[in-house]
């Protein structure tokens, strides 16, 4: 093989993986805007869960585990 030819096939090959490189960071961005919105959601659940609990039983006390 030509060192030309060992050239073109290492620009070539760059080139490809930063396209992938590329695409999988542009997928990575959707999931995370995907994730924020399902813990939005998921936050939002939550809160009216414990609203909804408190309502059903307003002598028993109801707190969010510590973690939260």
């Amino acid at each position: 093989m030509m060192p030309t030819d060992r050239l073109t096939t290492l620009e070539i090959r760059a080139a490809e993986q930063e396209k992938t490189i590329e695409e999988l960071s542009g997928q990575i961005a959707e999931q995370w805007k995907v994730i924020e919105r399902m813990q939005r959601k998921l936050d939002a659940l939550t809160d009216r869960f414990l609203a909804l609990e408190e309502q059903a039983a307003p002598d028993v006390p109801v707190t969010k585990p510590p973690h939260w």
